[in-house]
């Protein structure tokens, strides 16, 4: 295979800089001998059209979709599917065999697969969303597909949250001024906020208030331990970061776009937390 012919795959959001979606896949794409490469690419909103069109003219072949950027993409895909369709949240992109530019999200999969698994009698748990962006939605129905109805959202900005609930109804809606205090009701807490990755702020008050078998799941995993991630660990609290969740979600993208479904061995692991150290 020529130089010219070889596949590329990317990643692309702002910021971008933390992603480890290079590491992964292409450790992978190495292990079973594609010939091709995965890379960062930093872009402006301005810039979305312009890449999505290298998928349609076959200079890229899929991309990975991040923070900020995983609505915005949608008006340049032809069909979104599956989880995508649910959520309206894509981070998954390539083109089928029809030449059909198609949307997909992984990160449904990345949840259920990486933390819901693991939860016992978690249909009886009441589950708190801090944050209503790009991925929030795929939260939430990675929780409907666990048979978790008690789910309660809540964001800075108020009306983000009374837009989510539109798509999902079943949903309840918490001020963000109140959250201090209604912290100790809940049994899941669930960030889906960019409070506390890396070079980012974190969140401005302490997990005080928690009740003492609280389960914390973070969606972020660059820094592998965030600040707030930390102090719960210190009390005790049951925590997961971001990492397998992330490493579930690239599985599935990597499976759309070759066809082969890629082994999370410990050599993977090994490697992508010795790049968060």
């Amino acid at each position: 295979m020529s130089i010219k012919n070889k596949k590329t795959f990317a990643i692309i959001g702002k910021p971008i800089e933390h992603s480890l979606s290079p590491t992964l896949h292409n450790y992978w794409l190495k292990k079973y001998k594609i010939d091709a490469n995965y890379s960062l690419l930093h872009i402006d909103e301005q810039e979305i059209e312009s890449v999505i069109k290298k998928i349609r003219n076959y200079e890229i072949s899929g991309i990975n979709v991040t923070l900020p950027y995983k609505q915005k993409v949608i008006p340049y895909i032809d069909k979104l599917v599956n989880d995508a369709k649910s959520t309206n949240s894509v981070n998954t992109i390539f083109l089928d065999n029809n030449n059909v530019l198609i949307g997909e999200n992984t990160d449904v999969y990345g949840l259920q697969a990486g933390y819901l698994k693991e939860l016992t009698d978690a249909k009886n748990k009441r589950v708190l969303i801090i944050g209503a962006g790009g991925v929030s939605p795929s939260v939430i129905l990675s929780l409907q597909k666990s048979k978790i109805n008690n789910v309660t959202i809540v964001n800075r900005t108020y009306e983000k949250s009374i837009f989510i609930k539109k798509r999902f109804n079943f949903i309840n809606v918490l001020e963000w001024k109140t959250l201090e205090d209604q912290i100790e009701n809940f049994d899941i807490i669930i960030n889906a906020t960019s409070l506390g990755l890396k070079n980012n702020n974190d969140f401005e008050f302490d997990f005080k208030k928690i009740k003492d078998n609280l389960i914390f799941i973070d969606t972020i995993y660059n820094p592998l331990e965030t600040k707030t991630l930390k102090y719960l660990k210190e009390k005790k609290i049951k925590t997961f970061n971001g990492l397998e969740m992330f490493i579930y979600q690239g599985q599935k993208s990597f499976y759309l776009w070759n066809k082969i479904n890629p082994e999370i061995d410990d050599d993977l692991v090994n490697l992508l937390v010795s790049k968060l150290q």
